[in-house]
């Protein structure tokens, strides 16, 4: 029996194929944690109705900007120049994944959905974060320094606007803001270049009319 085992390498086709299974799983909620919910070691507490939708819009909108940042990191890595760098933007996605999936799990609980308009968002996500890539590494690095700047910066908003004993939403949002603090590090260790204005402002701009609809719809 022939024991040597052959590696097999992925092609584009296999990358476009694999790309649109995660798209799919991505805005269709299937996607699945490979680390626990941080929210495991604390106990639901009843909350008030109006506290109740006000912790589901926020947690929508969490759940909204993964299905963004999933879009973004695959449209980078679709278009990524060099091989490691694509691996670097694979592996953030990957812990953005675990991000996705704690958000959905806390929507549920919560008893809400994710926002209607997702397959849109991804769409719209996947399309920038592409044109980041065809600029070049750097510039695609320095994208994803920005990004997670912005996205930290909300987390430490959400943090502060959602009820007080809403310790499950709170424990999420404190890891993922964690670890988005880690991808832009890693980023702009990696040679990220700074953008240049006023692509900082659009990103800002976007981000907001994101929210604002998200938080509801």
């Amino acid at each position: 029996m022939n024991t040597n085992l052959q590696v097999r390498h992925l092609t584009s086709l296999d990358r476009m194929l694999s790309g649109i299974e995660r798209a799919l799983g991505t805005v269709c909620g299937a996607s699945v944690e490979a680390r626990p919910s941080p929210s495991a070691g604390h106990a639901e507490i009843h909350l008030e109705e109006n506290d109740r939708k006000h912790a589901a819009g926020l947690m929508r909108v969490n759940h909204t900007g993964e299905v963004c940042a999933q879009a973004l990191y695959d449209g980078q890595a679709a278009f990524a120049r060099d091989a490691a760098t694509r691996m670097h933007l694979q592996k953030a996605a990957a812990e953005e994944t675990d991000h996705l999936a704690w958000c959905a799990q806390r929507l549920h609980e919560l008893d809400d959905r994710p926002s209607l308009l997702n397959p849109l968002w991804y769409v719209g996500s996947f399309g920038i974060g592409a044109l980041a890539a065809l600029f070049g590494d750097r510039a695609s690095l320095g994208f994803v320094v920005e990004t997670e700047r912005q996205v930290e910066a909300h987390l430490h908003e959400h943090l502060q606007r959602l009820p007080e004993n809403d310790a499950r939403s709170r424990a999420i949002l404190e890891t993922m803001k964690t670890e988005e603090a880690r991808h832009a590090s890693n980023a702009r260790a990696r040679g990220g270049a700074e953008l240049p204005p006023p692509i900082p402002s659009l990103m800002r701009f976007a981000s907001g009319l994101m929210k604002a609809v998200a938080y509801r719809v």
